[in-house]
C-alpha cells in the first residue's frame, strides 16, 4: 500500500483536527463503502455539509493504484422523515435523490436520479458515485465490494456524469433534492405522490430591482446547493447592491408603518454557507427608520452593530441584565403587542436572539445605523 495513505492518519495536523475540532469524517475511512476490503483506500480531498447533507469527493485506490474519482453523498433525512410520517408512511431502507453537477459558474450541468441506501454505521442514507466500476485490466474487484456495485447499489456510476467525474476538481457545485422511493418497502405497493425534501420554501435574495419589497428580488430555489469554492474575498461590502425593504417585519396596523420606512440589506453570503447557516448580511437602517420587532422559532440570529447608534428591543425578562432599562410595548410581527425592553445600542453592541426570542431595532438618530447579522437553524 502506498505510504501516503498511512500518512493521512499519522500526520500531526490531522491529529490536531481530530482532537481540537469537531471530528471530520475524512479520517474515518472504515465508514466508506469499499473499505470492507483492505485492498481499497480513499483519498478524500474535499468535504461540504449543509443541514442533513454531507458530500465528500476525492479518489479511490485499488491495491495502491489509482482506480477512479468518487463523489459520496450522505443524507440524514430528518425533514423527509417528518413529511413522510404526516402521510402515515415510513422511508424504510431506501430513498431517491436528484442530483445536478456544475463544472462552472453557469446554471447548466448534467442531472440524474440515484438510489440512496440506509447505512447503520452512520445512521444516514448514502451513495457513492464512482467514475468507473471497471477494475484495471490486470486486476479484479474484491467480491466483498462487487455486491455493492450496480445500477441501484450503494456504489454506482451515472453515465451522464462521466465528463465531470473524470476529474473531481471539476465539480464546483452540486444541487440536491430527496424524495420517497417509488415503491413502499417491504409491502411493495406503488406510492403515487411521493414526498420531497427539496429545501422546502428556501429562497435567496438578489437585487434585481430597487423597488422596495419587490417579489422580483426573492428567488425560489427548490433544492439544496453545496458549493466547493474554497475562499471568498469581498473587498468592500458597500460595492454590493442592497435589496430594499419597506416596513420589514411589520403588520399593516403597526404604528411604525409608513411609505418612507425603508431599510437596506446587502446579502453577502446565502447559499454559499454550509452547516445550518441561512445567511450573513449587512443591514442599513436610515435615520428615523425601523426594522419591525419579530420572533424567531427554530432559528437563532446574531446582530453586531458596526456603525451608528439606536434602540433595540427584546422580550421583557428574556435578556439578563436588562431589568433596569425602560419597558415599552412593541407590536410583534404576526403576534400583536408585547412588553419589551428597550436597549441602547452602538458600534460594538451585540444582540443574540435564541429560538423563541424576539428582537427589532430602531434608528432615532441622524446618522445611518448599520449592523451585520447571521441566522441559522437550531438543528
Amino acid at each position: 500500500m502506498h505510504a501516503q495513505f498511512d500518512q493521512l492518519f499519522t500526520q500531526p495536523e490531522n491529529s490536531v483536527f481530530k482532537v481540537v475540532f469537531y471530528p471530520d469524517r475524512i479520517y474515518h475511512a472504515p465508514y466508506l463503502n469499499a473499505t470492507r476490503s483492505e485492498r481499497y483506500r480513499y483519498n478524500v480531498r474535499e468535504v461540504r455539509s449543509q443541514v442533513d447533507i454531507t458530500v465528500l469527493k476525492g479518489e479511490v485506490y485499488l491495491d495502491g493504484q489509482f482506480l477512479t474519482n468518487f463523489l459520496r453523498i450522505e443524507y440524514r433525512a430528518s425533514r423527509l422523515v417528518e413529511q413522510v410520517r404526516e402521510r402515515n408512511r415510513f422511508i424504510r431502507m431506501r430513498l431517491l435523490g436528484w442530483l445536478k453537477l456544475f463544472s462552472d459558474a453557469t446554471d447548466t450541468g448534467p442531472e440524474a436520479s440515484v438510489a440512496f441506501h440506509y447505512d447503520r454505521w452512520i445512521n444516514a442514507y448514502q451513495v457513492e458515485l464512482w467514475g468507473t466500476l471497471e477494475p484495471p485490466p490486470t486486476s479484479t474487484h474484491d467480491f466483498r465490494i462487487l455486491d455493492q456495485m450496480g445500477y441501484l447499489g450503494p456504489i454506482t456510476r451515472i453515465g451522464a456524469f462521466d465528463a465531470v467525474m473524470s476529474d473531481y476538481r471539476q465539480i464546483k457545485r452540486i444541487a440536491l433534492a430527496f424524495r420517497e422511493n417509488d415503491v413502499e418497502i417491504p409491502d411493495g405497493y406503488h406510492i403515487g405522490m411521493p414526498e420531497w425534501d427539496n429545501n422546502f420554501l428556501r429562497s435567496h435574495e438578489e437585487p434585481r430591482t430597487q423597488d422596495p419589497s419587490s417579489s422580483q428580488n426573492t428567488i425560489g430555489d427548490k433544492n439544496y446547493l453545496l458549493d466547493f469554492q474554497r475562499d471568498w474575498y469581498v473587498p468592500a461590502a458597500s460595492d454590493i447592491a442592497p435589496v430594499r425593504y419597506r416596513n420589514p417585519m411589520m403588520d399593516p396596523d403597526n404604528p411604525d408603518v409608513k411609505d418612507t420606512n425603508i431599510i437596506e440589506m446587502r446579502w453577502l453570503f446565502q447559499r454559499e454557507l454550509g452547516s445550518s447557516v441561512v445567511f450573513f448580511h449587512e443591514v442599513t437602517v436610515p435615520p428615523g427608520a425601523v426594522e419591525g420587532t419579530h420572533q424567531h422559532i427554530g432559528t437563532e440570529e446574531l446582530y453586531y452593530i458596526v456603525q451608528g447608534e439606536g434602540l433595540a428591543y427584546v422580550g421583557e425578562g428574556d435578556a439578563p441584565g436588562t431589568d433596569q432599562l425602560p419597558t415599552v410595548t412593541r407590536q410583534i410581527y404576526g403576534i400583536g403587542p408585547k412588553a419589551c425592553k428597550e436597549l441602547p445600542v452602538k458600534a460594538g453592541s451585540v444582540i443574540f436572539n435564541k429560538s423563541g426570542g424576539i428582537h427589532g431595532i430602531r434608528n432615532p438618530g441622524t446618522q445611518p445605523l448599520k449592523f451585520v447579522a447571521f441566522l441559522y437553524h437550531t438543528a
